[in-house]
Protein backbone atom coordinates (compact mmCIF):
# COMPACT_ATOMS: atom_id res chain seq x y z
CA UNK A 1 0.00 0.00 0.00
CA UNK A 2 1.27 3.43 -0.88
CA UNK A 3 0.25 6.93 0.09
CA UNK A 4 -0.35 9.78 -2.31
CA UNK A 5 2.87 10.60 -4.16
CA UNK A 6 4.38 7.20 -3.39
CA UNK A 7 6.12 6.01 -0.27
CA UNK A 8 4.84 3.92 2.58
CA UNK A 9 1.33 4.39 3.87
CA UNK A 10 1.38 6.12 7.27
CA UNK A 11 -1.08 4.66 9.76
CA UNK A 12 -1.61 5.84 13.33
CA UNK A 13 -3.05 3.47 15.94
CA UNK A 14 -4.58 4.99 19.09
CA UNK A 15 -4.86 3.22 22.44
CA UNK A 16 -4.75 5.17 25.70
CA UNK A 17 -3.09 2.75 28.10
CA UNK A 18 -1.36 -0.57 27.68
CA UNK A 19 -2.52 -3.44 29.85
CA UNK A 20 -0.44 -6.57 29.27
CA UNK A 21 -3.54 -8.72 29.84
CA UNK A 22 -5.88 -6.64 27.66
CA UNK A 23 -7.56 -7.90 24.49
CA UNK A 24 -7.30 -4.58 22.64
CA UNK A 25 -3.59 -4.44 23.29
CA UNK A 26 -3.11 -7.94 21.96
CA UNK A 27 -5.02 -6.89 18.86
CA UNK A 28 -2.67 -3.92 18.37
CA UNK A 29 0.38 -6.15 18.76
CA UNK A 30 -1.06 -8.69 16.35
CA UNK A 31 -1.86 -5.92 13.87
CA UNK A 32 1.75 -4.74 14.07
CA UNK A 33 2.97 -8.27 13.40
CA UNK A 34 0.38 -9.03 10.73
CA UNK A 35 1.18 -5.86 8.75
CA UNK A 36 4.91 -6.58 8.74
CA UNK A 37 4.92 -7.65 5.11
CA UNK A 38 3.08 -4.53 3.96
CA UNK A 39 4.58 -1.18 2.96
CA UNK A 40 3.25 0.57 6.06
CA UNK A 41 4.74 2.98 8.59
CA UNK A 42 3.03 2.61 11.95
CA UNK A 43 2.81 5.11 14.81
CA UNK A 44 1.19 4.23 18.12
CA UNK A 45 -0.42 7.17 19.96
CA UNK A 46 -0.72 6.28 23.63
CA UNK A 47 -0.67 7.82 27.07
CA UNK A 48 1.29 5.01 28.66
CA UNK A 49 2.67 1.87 27.08
CA UNK A 50 4.23 0.53 30.24
CA UNK A 51 5.63 -2.56 28.60
CA UNK A 52 6.98 -2.69 25.05
CA UNK A 53 4.96 -4.62 22.48
CA UNK A 54 6.01 -8.22 21.98
CA UNK A 55 9.42 -8.68 20.32
CA UNK A 56 7.72 -9.96 17.16
CA UNK A 57 5.49 -6.89 16.97
CA UNK A 58 8.13 -4.34 17.92
CA UNK A 59 10.55 -5.79 15.40
CA UNK A 60 8.03 -6.10 12.63
CA UNK A 61 8.58 -2.54 11.37
CA UNK A 62 11.78 -0.58 11.38
CA UNK A 63 9.59 2.53 11.25
CA UNK A 64 7.36 1.59 14.18
CA UNK A 65 7.34 4.35 16.80
CA UNK A 66 5.51 5.45 19.92
CA UNK A 67 4.10 8.98 20.17
CA UNK A 68 3.18 9.70 23.76
CA UNK A 69 0.07 11.78 24.52
CA UNK A 70 0.11 12.18 28.28
CA UNK A 71 -1.48 15.42 29.53
CA UNK A 72 -2.06 16.00 33.24
CA UNK A 73 -5.40 14.82 34.64
CA UNK A 74 -7.35 14.16 37.83
CA UNK A 75 -10.11 11.55 37.61
CA UNK A 76 -11.37 9.36 34.77
CA UNK A 77 -13.43 11.98 32.95
CA UNK A 78 -10.57 14.48 32.76
CA UNK A 79 -8.22 11.61 31.82
CA UNK A 80 -10.23 10.52 28.79
CA UNK A 81 -11.14 14.06 27.73
CA UNK A 82 -7.52 15.24 27.98
CA UNK A 83 -6.19 12.25 26.07
CA UNK A 84 -8.73 12.79 23.29
CA UNK A 85 -7.70 16.44 22.93
CA UNK A 86 -4.00 15.53 22.91
CA UNK A 87 -4.49 12.85 20.25
CA UNK A 88 -6.49 15.15 17.99
CA UNK A 89 -3.79 17.82 18.34
CA UNK A 90 -1.11 15.24 17.42
CA UNK A 91 -3.14 14.08 14.42
CA UNK A 92 -3.28 17.67 13.15
CA UNK A 93 0.45 18.13 13.65
CA UNK A 94 1.46 14.95 11.79
CA UNK A 95 0.52 13.80 8.33
CA UNK A 96 -1.10 10.41 8.69
CA UNK A 97 -2.89 8.76 5.81
CA UNK A 98 -5.22 6.92 8.20
CA UNK A 99 -5.88 7.17 11.92
CA UNK A 100 -7.35 4.08 13.55
CA UNK A 101 -8.52 4.53 17.13
CA UNK A 102 -9.33 1.97 19.79
CA UNK A 103 -10.71 4.80 21.95
CA UNK A 104 -13.89 6.85 21.50
CA UNK A 105 -12.17 9.82 19.80
CA UNK A 106 -13.97 11.77 17.08
CA UNK A 107 -10.91 12.75 14.97
CA UNK A 108 -10.20 9.25 13.67
CA UNK A 109 -10.83 7.83 10.20
CA UNK A 110 -11.32 4.30 11.47
CA UNK A 111 -12.64 3.19 14.84
CA UNK A 112 -12.27 -0.36 16.06
CA UNK A 113 -15.22 -1.05 18.33
CA UNK A 114 -13.33 -3.64 20.35
CA UNK A 115 -14.92 -2.38 23.57
CA UNK A 116 -18.38 -2.69 22.06
CA UNK A 117 -21.18 -0.18 22.53
CA UNK A 118 -21.19 1.52 25.93
CA UNK A 119 -24.93 2.24 25.67
CA UNK A 120 -25.63 -1.48 25.25
CA UNK A 121 -23.26 -2.47 28.05
CA UNK A 122 -25.02 -0.11 30.47
CA UNK A 123 -28.41 -1.53 29.49
CA UNK A 124 -27.17 -5.08 30.16
CA UNK A 125 -25.55 -4.08 33.43
CA UNK A 126 -28.68 -2.31 34.71
CA UNK A 127 -30.65 -5.49 34.11
CA UNK A 128 -28.29 -7.38 36.42
CA UNK A 129 -27.96 -4.62 39.03
CA UNK A 130 -29.90 -3.91 42.20
CA UNK A 131 -31.72 -0.64 42.86
CA UNK A 132 -28.81 1.26 44.41
CA UNK A 133 -26.37 0.15 41.74
CA UNK A 134 -28.78 1.28 39.02
CA UNK A 135 -29.02 4.69 40.68
CA UNK A 136 -25.23 4.88 40.93
CA UNK A 137 -24.87 3.99 37.25
CA UNK A 138 -27.34 6.71 36.30
CA UNK A 139 -25.55 9.39 38.35
CA UNK A 140 -21.99 8.40 37.45
CA UNK A 141 -20.39 11.27 35.46
CA UNK A 142 -17.98 8.92 33.72
CA UNK A 143 -20.84 7.07 32.04
CA UNK A 144 -22.37 10.39 30.97
CA UNK A 145 -19.03 11.44 29.44
CA UNK A 146 -18.54 8.08 27.69
CA UNK A 147 -22.04 8.11 26.24
CA UNK A 148 -21.46 11.64 24.92
CA UNK A 149 -18.05 10.69 23.47
CA UNK A 150 -19.61 7.65 21.83
CA UNK A 151 -22.31 9.80 20.24
CA UNK A 152 -19.77 12.37 18.96
CA UNK A 153 -17.64 9.60 17.48
CA UNK A 154 -20.39 7.85 15.56
CA UNK A 155 -21.84 11.14 14.30
CA UNK A 156 -18.43 12.52 13.30
CA UNK A 157 -17.96 13.54 9.66
CA UNK A 158 -14.35 12.31 9.90
CA UNK A 159 -15.38 8.72 10.64
CA UNK A 160 -15.15 6.65 7.49
CA UNK A 161 -15.20 3.08 8.78
CA UNK A 162 -15.93 1.11 11.93
CA UNK A 163 -14.22 -2.23 12.47
CA UNK A 164 -16.57 -4.51 14.41
CA UNK A 165 -15.10 -7.63 15.99
CA UNK A 166 -18.46 -9.42 15.82
CA UNK A 167 -21.79 -9.23 14.05
CA UNK A 168 -23.33 -8.61 17.46
CA UNK A 169 -21.50 -5.27 17.72
CA UNK A 170 -22.36 -4.41 14.12
CA UNK A 171 -26.08 -4.84 14.79
CA UNK A 172 -25.85 -2.83 18.01
CA UNK A 173 -24.25 0.08 16.14
CA UNK A 174 -26.94 0.00 13.48
CA UNK A 175 -29.67 -0.15 16.11
CA UNK A 176 -28.37 2.56 18.43
CA UNK A 177 -26.74 4.98 15.98
CA UNK A 178 -28.21 4.20 12.58
CA UNK A 179 -24.79 3.80 10.94
CA UNK A 180 -24.81 2.94 7.27
CA UNK A 181 -23.99 -0.60 6.23
CA UNK A 182 -21.08 0.65 4.09
CA UNK A 183 -19.30 2.00 7.19
CA UNK A 184 -19.50 -1.22 9.19
CA UNK A 185 -16.87 -3.91 8.63
CA UNK A 186 -16.81 -7.16 10.60
CA UNK A 187 -13.16 -8.21 10.95
CA UNK A 188 -12.58 -10.88 13.55
CA UNK A 189 -9.37 -10.73 15.54
CA UNK A 190 -6.67 -13.05 14.28
CA UNK A 191 -5.17 -15.79 16.42
CA UNK A 192 -1.73 -17.32 16.18
CA UNK A 193 -2.73 -20.85 15.24
CA UNK A 194 0.75 -22.23 15.89
CA UNK A 195 1.21 -20.69 19.34
CA UNK A 196 -2.35 -21.52 20.43
CA UNK A 197 -2.64 -25.18 19.53
CA UNK A 198 -4.04 -28.42 21.04
CA UNK A 199 -0.48 -29.68 21.52
CA UNK A 200 -0.28 -27.35 24.57
CA UNK A 201 -2.21 -30.09 26.33
CA UNK A 202 0.75 -32.44 26.10
CA UNK A 203 3.17 -29.83 27.39
CA UNK A 204 1.17 -28.38 30.29
CA UNK A 205 -1.76 -30.55 31.37
CA UNK A 206 0.08 -32.76 33.85
CA UNK A 207 2.45 -30.06 35.14
CA UNK A 208 -0.19 -27.42 35.89
CA UNK A 209 -2.64 -29.88 37.38
CA UNK A 210 0.04 -31.15 39.74
CA UNK A 211 0.77 -27.56 40.80
CA UNK A 212 -2.89 -27.07 41.75
CA UNK A 213 -3.49 -30.55 43.13
CA UNK A 214 -6.01 -31.51 40.45
CA UNK A 215 -6.28 -35.12 39.29
CA UNK A 216 -5.66 -35.84 35.63
CA UNK A 217 -9.12 -37.39 35.25
CA UNK A 218 -10.96 -34.40 36.81
CA UNK A 219 -13.05 -32.07 34.64
CA UNK A 220 -11.44 -28.61 34.60
CA UNK A 221 -13.27 -25.50 33.44
CA UNK A 222 -11.17 -22.42 32.68
CA UNK A 223 -12.15 -18.75 33.04
CA UNK A 224 -9.73 -16.08 31.70
CA UNK A 225 -10.22 -12.35 31.97
CA UNK A 226 -10.42 -9.27 34.14
CA UNK A 227 -13.70 -7.53 34.89
CA UNK A 228 -15.06 -10.51 36.81
CA UNK A 229 -18.57 -9.16 37.24
CA UNK A 230 -18.99 -8.18 33.58
CA UNK A 231 -17.67 -11.54 32.44
CA UNK A 232 -20.07 -13.47 34.67
CA UNK A 233 -17.77 -15.02 37.26
CA UNK A 234 -20.21 -14.60 40.20
CA UNK A 235 -22.85 -16.61 38.31
CA UNK A 236 -20.25 -19.18 37.27
CA UNK A 237 -19.26 -19.79 40.89
CA UNK A 238 -22.89 -20.41 41.81
CA UNK A 239 -23.40 -22.70 38.83
CA UNK A 240 -20.31 -24.75 39.74
CA UNK A 241 -22.07 -25.84 42.95
CA UNK A 242 -24.38 -27.83 40.70
CA UNK A 243 -21.57 -29.69 38.90
CA UNK A 244 -20.19 -32.60 40.84
CA UNK A 245 -16.42 -32.94 41.26
CA UNK A 246 -15.54 -30.40 38.54
CA UNK A 247 -12.82 -27.79 39.09
CA UNK A 248 -12.69 -24.16 37.98
CA UNK A 249 -9.43 -22.30 37.30
CA UNK A 250 -9.76 -18.49 37.26
CA UNK A 251 -6.96 -16.62 35.48
CA UNK A 252 -7.16 -12.84 35.81
CA UNK A 253 -6.65 -9.82 38.03
CA UNK A 254 -9.64 -7.90 39.38
CA UNK A 255 -10.51 -5.66 42.32
CA UNK A 256 -13.20 -8.17 43.35
CA UNK A 257 -10.76 -11.06 43.61
CA UNK A 258 -10.71 -11.13 47.43
CA UNK A 259 -14.50 -10.94 47.67
CA UNK A 260 -15.03 -13.77 45.20
CA UNK A 261 -12.50 -15.91 47.05
CA UNK A 262 -14.72 -15.50 50.12
CA UNK A 263 -17.79 -16.35 48.05
CA UNK A 264 -16.12 -19.59 46.95
CA UNK A 265 -15.18 -20.39 50.56
CA UNK A 266 -18.71 -19.77 51.81
CA UNK A 267 -20.08 -22.03 49.09
CA UNK A 268 -17.58 -24.73 50.16
CA UNK A 269 -15.89 -24.59 46.76
CA UNK A 270 -12.39 -23.67 47.91
CA UNK A 271 -10.99 -27.09 47.03
CA UNK A 272 -12.43 -26.88 43.53
CA UNK A 273 -11.90 -23.19 42.61
CA UNK A 274 -8.36 -22.02 41.92
CA UNK A 275 -7.53 -18.31 41.51
CA UNK A 276 -4.18 -17.74 39.78
CA UNK A 277 -4.24 -13.94 39.45
CA UNK A 278 -3.18 -12.23 36.23
CA UNK A 279 -0.84 -14.19 33.98
CA UNK A 280 1.30 -12.69 31.22
CA UNK A 281 1.30 -16.07 29.44
CA UNK A 282 -2.04 -17.86 29.45
CA UNK A 283 -1.04 -20.70 27.12
CA UNK A 284 -0.15 -23.15 29.93
CA UNK A 285 -3.62 -22.67 31.42
CA UNK A 286 -5.31 -23.45 28.11
CA UNK A 287 -3.17 -26.58 27.97
CA UNK A 288 -4.28 -27.87 31.38
CA UNK A 289 -8.04 -27.28 30.95
CA UNK A 290 -10.89 -29.25 29.38
CA UNK A 291 -13.37 -26.46 28.62
CA UNK A 292 -13.38 -22.66 28.47
CA UNK A 293 -16.26 -20.82 30.16
CA UNK A 294 -17.20 -17.15 29.76
CA UNK A 295 -20.85 -16.51 30.73
CA UNK A 296 -20.45 -12.79 30.15
CA UNK A 297 -23.01 -10.05 30.65
CA UNK A 298 -21.43 -8.22 27.72
CA UNK A 299 -18.33 -8.92 25.66
CA UNK A 300 -17.94 -7.91 21.99
CA UNK A 301 -15.58 -10.83 21.19
CA UNK A 302 -12.85 -11.66 23.71
CA UNK A 303 -9.50 -12.76 22.32
CA UNK A 304 -9.35 -15.35 25.08
CA UNK A 305 -12.32 -17.20 23.59
CA UNK A 306 -10.61 -17.38 20.19
CA UNK A 307 -7.34 -18.51 21.78
CA UNK A 308 -9.06 -21.19 23.84
CA UNK A 309 -10.89 -22.59 20.82
CA UNK A 310 -7.61 -22.63 18.87
CA UNK A 311 -6.17 -24.71 21.71
CA UNK A 312 -8.91 -27.28 21.25
CA UNK A 313 -11.16 -26.20 24.13
CA UNK A 314 -14.93 -26.06 23.68
CA UNK A 315 -16.53 -22.74 24.63
CA UNK A 316 -19.46 -22.15 26.99
CA UNK A 317 -20.66 -18.56 26.69
CA UNK A 318 -23.78 -16.41 26.47
CA UNK A 319 -25.73 -14.70 23.71
CA UNK A 320 -24.32 -11.41 25.05
CA UNK A 321 -20.85 -12.45 23.82
CA UNK A 322 -19.78 -12.01 20.20
CA UNK A 323 -17.91 -15.32 20.41
CA UNK A 324 -21.29 -17.07 20.47
CA UNK A 325 -21.25 -16.56 16.69
CA UNK A 326 -18.58 -19.28 16.51
CA UNK A 327 -20.53 -21.81 18.58
CA UNK A 328 -23.34 -24.13 17.62
CA UNK A 329 -24.64 -25.58 20.87
CA UNK A 330 -23.50 -29.14 21.28
CA UNK A 331 -20.93 -28.85 18.47
CA UNK A 332 -18.19 -26.36 19.50
CA UNK A 333 -19.58 -25.81 23.00
CA UNK A 334 -22.80 -24.36 24.41
CA UNK A 335 -24.49 -20.95 24.27
CA UNK A 336 -26.61 -19.90 27.24
CA UNK A 337 -29.49 -17.60 26.38
CA UNK A 338 -29.34 -15.63 29.64
CA UNK A 339 -26.02 -15.21 31.49
CA UNK A 340 -27.96 -14.51 34.71
CA UNK A 341 -29.69 -17.91 34.56
CA UNK A 342 -27.52 -20.00 36.89
CA UNK A 343 -29.63 -23.14 36.35
CA UNK A 344 -29.11 -22.97 32.57
CA UNK A 345 -25.40 -22.36 33.03
CA UNK A 346 -25.08 -25.36 35.37
CA UNK A 347 -26.90 -27.50 32.79
CA UNK A 348 -24.38 -26.44 30.12
CA UNK A 349 -21.47 -27.24 32.44
CA UNK A 350 -22.87 -30.69 33.18
CA UNK A 351 -23.40 -31.40 29.48
CA UNK A 352 -19.80 -30.46 28.73
CA UNK A 353 -18.59 -32.66 31.60
CA UNK A 354 -20.17 -35.81 30.11
CA UNK A 355 -17.54 -38.45 29.19
CA UNK A 356 -15.83 -37.63 25.90
CA UNK A 357 -17.99 -34.58 25.19
CA UNK A 358 -15.39 -31.87 25.86
CA UNK A 359 -12.78 -33.62 23.73
CA UNK A 360 -15.18 -34.05 20.82
CA UNK A 361 -16.39 -30.44 20.95
CA UNK A 362 -12.84 -29.19 21.41
CA UNK A 363 -11.79 -30.72 18.10
CA UNK A 364 -14.73 -28.99 16.41
CA UNK A 365 -13.79 -25.70 18.10
CA UNK A 366 -10.25 -25.90 16.70
CA UNK A 367 -11.62 -26.61 13.22
CA UNK A 368 -13.95 -23.61 13.47
CA UNK A 369 -11.20 -21.06 14.17
CA UNK A 370 -8.60 -22.39 11.72
CA UNK A 371 -9.86 -19.93 9.11
CA UNK A 372 -9.11 -16.97 11.41
CA UNK A 373 -5.34 -16.89 11.65
CA UNK A 374 -3.20 -13.75 11.66
CA UNK A 375 -2.86 -13.81 7.89
CA UNK A 376 -6.64 -13.67 7.48
CA UNK A 377 -6.87 -10.64 9.77
CA UNK A 378 -3.96 -8.93 7.97
CA UNK A 379 -5.59 -9.48 4.60
CA UNK A 380 -8.90 -7.99 5.75
CA UNK A 381 -7.21 -5.00 7.44
CA UNK A 382 -4.92 -4.15 4.56
CA UNK A 383 -7.77 -4.44 2.07
CA UNK A 384 -9.86 -2.06 4.16
CA UNK A 385 -6.98 0.41 4.47
CA UNK A 386 -6.31 0.26 0.73
CA UNK A 387 -10.00 0.83 -0.10
CA UNK A 388 -10.18 3.80 2.27
CA UNK A 389 -7.01 5.34 0.86
CA UNK A 390 -8.19 4.97 -2.72
CA UNK A 391 -11.49 6.65 -1.79
CA UNK A 392 -9.56 9.45 -0.06
CA UNK A 393 -7.45 10.15 -3.13
CA UNK A 394 -10.38 10.38 -5.53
Amino acid sequence: MQAEGGGAMKIALVRQRYNPYGGAERFVERALTALAAEDVELTLLARAWSEAPSPEAAGAHKDWRLLRCNPFYIGRVWRDWGFARAVCAAVKAHRFDLVQSHERISCCDVYRAGDGVHRQWLANRRRAAGLWERIALTLNPYHWYTLAAEKRLFHSAALRAVICNSNMVKEELRRHFGLAEAKLHVIYSGVDLDAFHPRLREAWRKRKREELGIADAAMVFLFVGSGFRRKGLPQLLRALSGVRDAHLVVVGADKELARLRRVAEQARLSARVHFTGGQADVKPWYGMADCFVLPTLYDPFPNAALEAMACGLPLITSLQCGAAEFVESGVQGYVCRDPLDVVELARCLNLAAAPGQAQRMGAAARSKVEAYGLAHMAQRLTQLYADLLRAKLR
